[in-house]
């Protein structure tokens, strides 16, 4: 098996994740790197989840969670909940760009697909929902609306990372208004007064929250840097 990782890398919830490493496991990692994540969701991004759970567990073929044993899915539900997550994972100036108000149906009839967004937020929708499970999707919402390192605040942020030992990189993205730089500064500002060494970039882009997955030189640049160093510190190790 593998004793030490060079990093835990990850992006949203994976972030969170990469983090939960580093204080569950800190003599497992050299290096955690927190990308576009938060220490917890706020209430905002819970009413999110929620809305996308609702449209599942309201489906009829939903069966209170059962609709295998009736060799259904609920289709609808998780593809409606894919709608909504996916609205929050882009930016306005993406969604601008990317479609404007276009028009490619013009009959403007009231219960129509006239609009080029909603084509596609139908798409992404329907393509989803035969992908991924909707019991799954359900709890993975819910573990990232009961993430909390602080446990529901009885102690604080920087007191849970006293006991980390690797070195961090986090990274934000300007118009992730999801998962905000102003939630990964929280990271770094409760890092720094538990004294630990962190480094921390804030990129610009305009893909919103699904920019940690877009290719980007500059991004590609500070995580090839801060890897490289791991990779010579763990070499003076050895």
């Amino acid at each position: 098996g593998i004793d030490r990782f060079a990093a835990i890398v990850g992006g949203s919830l994976g972030g969170m994740q990469a983090l939960q490493w580093s204080i569950t496991y800190p003599h497992r990692l050299a290096a955690a790197v927190v990308i576009a994540a938060a220490p917890r969701l706020t209430a905002q991004n819970i009413a999110f989840n929620e809305v996308a759970r609702q449209a599942i567990m309201r489906d009829p073929n939903y069966f209170d969670g059962n609709y295998a044993d009736h060799n259904v899915i609920p289709a609808s539900g998780v593809g409606l909940a894919r709608m909504v997550g996916h609205i929050t994972y882009l930016s306005d100036i993406a969604m601008g760009k990317k479609f404007g108000r276009s028009l490619p149906r013009k009959d403007r009839d009231a219960d129509g697909v006239n609009f080029a967004v909603e084509q596609y937020l139908r798409y992404q929708g329907e393509r989803f929902s035969g992908r991924f499970d909707a019991n799954t999707y359900i709890l993975m919402t819910r573990t990232l609306d009961y993430f909390d390192p602080t446990i529901d605040g009885l102690t604080t942020l920087p007191d849970v990372l006293k006991s980390t030992m690797c070195k961090f990189l986090v990274l934000s993205f300007t118009t992730d208004w999801r998962f905000s730089p102003s939630r990964s500064e929280e990271i770094v500002d409760a890092l720094i007064q538990a004294d630990k060494q962190v480094s921390y970039a804030r990129l610009e882009s305009a893909h919103g929250h699904d920019a940690f997955l877009i290719p980007d030189v500059t991004y590609e640049r500070i995580f090839k840097a801060f890897m490289n160093r791991i990779h010579h510190d763990l070499g003076k190790v050895q």
